[in-house]
């Protein structure tokens, strides 16, 4: 699964958690059971999303190359003798 689909996934289960611990509070006993069971699915996508979100911090955006390595790599010695040779 990719790691925003984990997200709506979540996002749609804690809002349906949502709606049935407002029938809980008013006495309704099978949406109780709905909570029970929505709690052990939202378990599991926690334990994804966990997974996929430390990947992805792992992976992190490319490092961008410092000023000194593009300044070397751009004006070696041979570099500017070329330049220099083409004014």
């Amino acid at each position: 699964m990719a790691f925003k689909d984990t997200m709506q996934i979540l996002k749609e289960h804690l809002e349906q958690v949502d709606r049935d611990l407002i029938k809980v509070a008013k006495g309704n006993k099978a949406a109780s059971q709905r909570v029970r069971t929505a709690t052990l699915r939202l378990e599991k996508i926690g334990k994804a999303f966990r997974k996929e979100s430390l990947t992805l911090e792992k992976k992190g955006k490319p490092k961008k190359a410092s000023r000194r390595k593009l300044k070397s790599k751009f004006f070696s010695r041979k570099n500017t003798k070329r330049l220099k040779a083409n004014r």
